[in-house]
């Protein structure tokens, strides 16, 4: 049996269903013993989450599917779908790097120095910014915020939105949880963020990322960090209180979709964990199966030299 294929995934939900798992959105509310968290990033190819989310359902699991505002993910009918089998729906905003880009068209450039992010969205310290620099900033951050409240909106027309995920945009320098430093996203009736709100010492991270479960190497954005402490105001802190956290940090850690089920029957899978899938990269038809592993190993080979620039 090959892994990416959604034979593999109904394996693997079998094997999960003896554990607590659901949605984030019950992992942030505590309405239930939720302990494995099943997140979805719908980048493109809704189809394929449809599929994901009709087998769960079939086997009585429920997840949390991400879907960002641009047409290769934006489907409304599969919004629909997708909310109406009983999984949460969330919005998978990129709302500064689209911000950025209509900047770009309509001629405004940063210029100087600019900021520069340590990969988790930081500003790092001792930055130098040109007046210019500043002021692109400041426009690119009010569109930026716009654009989520615009987006949401959009989005919450065919589903109940109630968390929020960052997608990554790995060829862009802007990460969009940026916003957060100056705004809070609760003031838009969200009541979480995955990257912001779990506790990532405390609960496993696995992501397959790299079309592998240690991809590490291959993740420009996909990375884990603390969760703000209680009490912390984000406007005051922004991201300087949280610190990034290298993934699977004392635990576990796998390659394959089928090293984690042989850990499940072991008994030696982490109690608490969230899973990021991309449904994109999971078919059972041998041409699709064969395109996506080539063009995710043209992509690694990119994503590792930014990584590398990033250090």
């Amino acid at each position: 049996m090959f892994d990416f294929t959604l034979k593999t995934y109904r394996e693997f939900l079998q094997r999960l269903s003896s554990l607590p798992c659901g949605s984030f959105a019950a992992f942030v509310k505590d309405l239930s013993p939720t302990a494995i968290v099943l997140r979805h990033d719908v980048d493109k190819l809704p189809e394929n989450s449809l599929a994901f989310a009709r087998l769960q359902h079939e086997l009585g699991v429920r997840g949390s599917y991400y879907f960002r505002i641009v047409s290769e993910s934006f489907q409304p009918r599969i919004i629909e779908q997708i909310a109406g089998l009983g999984h949460e729906v969330g919005y998978h905003y990129e709302d500064v790097t689209l911000a950025a880009r209509e900047m770009k068209k309509e001629g405004k450039r940063e210029k100087g120095e600019g900021r520069k992010e340590n990969g988790g969205g930081r500003r790092e310290s001792g930055d130098r910014k040109s007046k210019a620099s500043e002021e692109f900033e400041i426009e690119l951050f009010e569109r930026g915020i716009e654009s989520f409240e615009k987006n949401l909106a959009a989005l919450r027309q065919y589903a109940d939105v109630k968390t929020i995920c960052m997608h990554g945009s790995p060829l862009s320098k802007w990460d969009s949880r940026m916003l957060w430093e100056k705004h809070d996203y609760r003031d838009f009736g969200v009541i979480g963020e995955p990257y912001f709100d779990i506790d990532f010492t405390q609960v496993a991270y696995y992501t397959d990322t790299g079309r592998r479960w240690d991809g590490e190497a291959v993740s420009v954005r996909d990375k884990v960090v603390r969760r703000r402490e209680k009490g912390e105001r984000r406007q005051e802190t922004g991201r300087s209180g949280e610190r990034a956290m290298e993934e699977g940090k004392g635990f576990p850690r796998f390659h394959s979709t089928f090293e984690i089920i042989q850990a499940i029957d072991r008994g030696e899978f982490p109690q608490r964990a969230m899973f990021t899938f991309h449904p994109q990269r999971w078919t059972d038809s041998p041409a699709a199966w064969t395109r996506e592993l080539v063009w995710q190993n043209v992509k690694n080979g990119v994503k590792k030299g930014i990584v590398v620039r990033q250090k």
